[in-house]
């Protein structure tokens, strides 16, 4: 039904008149034009008939002169009541018929005032005109709280970061802006085909598998083919079942298919067709699958630039750790959250003349230049460990790499030196979360000394000496693990050392006990690299 022809469908009229001679004339004009009319004697029998009546009636006739109240009363009263206040209402008037009663008539919340005797074709007509008028008003008002909730569901939409909330703010937002139950079928990041139904607006959305070839069948169906663009199709309840079992309609449904670039999964959106009645109808429900596609295509590619950026990152890290008599090994790394950026955590273990050479490190910023930044910086490192330069040489000629290659990057590093017979440390440390040392019946303590980050062209302090006994051990890791954003980095700096203090001797029971406690729902990468020193050699590869 378009919006022209729905504007003059007749109505249920209420007639509020204590004449009941009037009343009978009037119902039997309207009626004869193809309306329902009720009729009530007096102005309290009106309202209270307004607040109870299911549906409620379109319009009202309202006689001026009533036994209990005015016409004008009521009106007022119609207009006042936000349950009512749209409602159109025509006063008639036999005696108040001087232009100061119009005024007062109209100006108290009639839209139209008609004087007695009344002319039947001009009764039909005012109801007509009113009705008309109040209708496209109706339906204006009508579309744009729709379109304010179209508004905040493309937000939401746009908001989701991962395929669950999306897939239940399109469908939820679906039955907010057409206020039913919707239904909406997707191919995942994961390439899963997934049906998300909610039974209306406010609802909880359930998730249900399909099958694989639903998108295409819908795709052949509505003459959308591989082609990008939107379709809105009328699917018979029946036909609909057969295609997707796990929606079942009440209906017809009405379905509005959309992709965004040619040969790319397409996104449905369904809803009863009884919700599409009119051309602003199907535009939103077009427009509801348009903003679903276009957030679903920048999800998956989202997810496949950060899968790709991931892999990049893992295949940086080192594939195994030396093996040294005396020195047991434990490493963990932890990415970020699946919605988060990568970042540029590195961690790096090189045996070499002088000793085992440990090294954790993060590049700062989040993206995919931090992580190609980081392997460059890794491989750098590495090479001029094998090359037999200290610690403080090789942050000096890392300042130098960065200074040329990548201006404006900084890095935070920290090198220890492990010397051969696992006695001593060698520290550099340039603006690196400082290391825990931790010796048997002595407190962990943080090694505090360090120097300024790199590539900010500044000078590194000389290495500090830390005296380890047999039976230390050294924890390293990046700020993703102990940084907090609502809390002092002291204050989860001392807590960190307090588990590590009161931590199991087995360094790679101690990894995961920290992971566990200080590494969930981080938005940051995390690394960790743990060594303990004795006489034994068992040195644990990287999970």
């Amino acid at each position: 039904m378009t919006a022209s022809t729905s504007d003059v469908q007749p109505a249920t009229v209420l007639v509020v008149d204590d004449n009941e001679t009037n009343r009978y004339v009037l119902a039997t004009w309207l009626r004869r034009a193809g309306h329902t009319v009720v009729g009530v004697g007096t102005g309290e029998e009106g309202l209270a008939y307004l607040r109870g009546s299911e549906p409620a009636p379109d319009i009202a006739i309202v006689d001026v002169r009533l036994p209990d109240m005015s016409g004008f009363d009521v009106s007022e009263r119609i207009k006042q009541d936000t349950a009512t206040g749209h409602l159109p209402v025509i006063q008639i008037s036999a005696a108040a018929i001087s232009p100061e009663d119009h005024i007062e008539g109209l100006s108290r919340g009639a839209d139209a005032y008609l004087d007695q005797p009344l002319d039947p074709g001009e009764l039909v007509a005012t109801v007509t005109a009113t009705l008309r008028y109040a209708r496209a008003r109706q339906r204006a008002e009508r579309l744009a709280r729709r379109l304010i909730t179209l508004n905040q569901v493309t937000l939401q939409v746009y908001s989701a970061t991962e395929f669950p909330s999306f897939a239940s703010r399109v469908t939820s937002g679906a039955a907010e802006v057409l206020s039913g139950p919707a239904s909406a079928v997707f191919l995942s990041p994961l390439a899963e085909a997934v049906q998300a139904t909610v039974d209306g607006p406010r609802g909880v959305v359930g998730l249900h598998p399909v099958r694989p070839a639903l998108l295409e069948e819908l795709s052949a169906l509505s003459g959308l083919g591989q082609a990008a663009g939107v379709r809105l199709l009328r699917v018979p309840a029946e036909r609909w079942r057969s295609l997707s079992p796990a929606h079942d309609p009440r209906g017809e449904v009405a379905l509005a298919l959309s992709r965004t670039k040619r040969g790319r999964p397409p996104v449905a959106v369904v809803v009863p067709a009884t919700a599409v009645r009119s051309a602003d109808d199907e535009r939103l429900l077009q427009q509801l699958a348009n903003t679903g596609a276009l957030a679903l295509e920048a999800l998956r590619t989202y997810s496949e630039e950060h899968a790709l950026g991931l892999a990049l990152q893992r295949s940086f890290l080192p594939k195994e750790l030396p093996s040294v008599p005396g020195v047991d090994l434990a490493v963990r790394y932890q990415p970020a959250s699946e919605h988060a950026e990568i970042g540029g955590d590195f961690y790096e273990a090189v045996e070499t003349a002088d000793g085992l050479l440990l090294a954790i490190g993060d590049v700062v910023g989040h993206s995919v230049t931090a992580a190609t930044v980081m392997g460059e910086v890794r491989h750098a490192l590495r090479a001029y460990a094998i090359e037999g330069h200290p610690p403080q040489r090789i942050l000096e000629a890392l300042e130098r790499l960065l200074g040329q290659s990548q201006p404006g990057i900084t890095v935070t590093l920290c090198l220890v030196l492990v010397d051969s017979g696992g006695r001593r440390l060698l520290v550099a440390n340039a603006g690196h979360i400082p290391p825990v040392v931790a010796e048997p019946r002595v407190a962990p303590r943080f090694h505090e000394p360090h120097g300024p980050l790199l590539g900010l062209g500044l000078p590194q302090p000389a290495p500090t000496t830390v005296p380890l006994p047999h039976g230390g051990r050294l924890v390293m890791v990046t700020d993703g693990l102990v940084e907090v954003r609502t809390a002092p980095l002291d204050i989860t700096l001392a807590a960190f050392r307090e588990t590590v203090a009161g931590g199991p001797e087995d360094i790679e029971e101690l990894c995961d006990l920290l992971l566990d406690r200080f590494g969930q729902n981080k938005d940051d990468d995390i690394a960790v690299i743990a060594a303990s020193f004795s006489r034994d050699t068992t040195v644990r590869q990287p999970r």
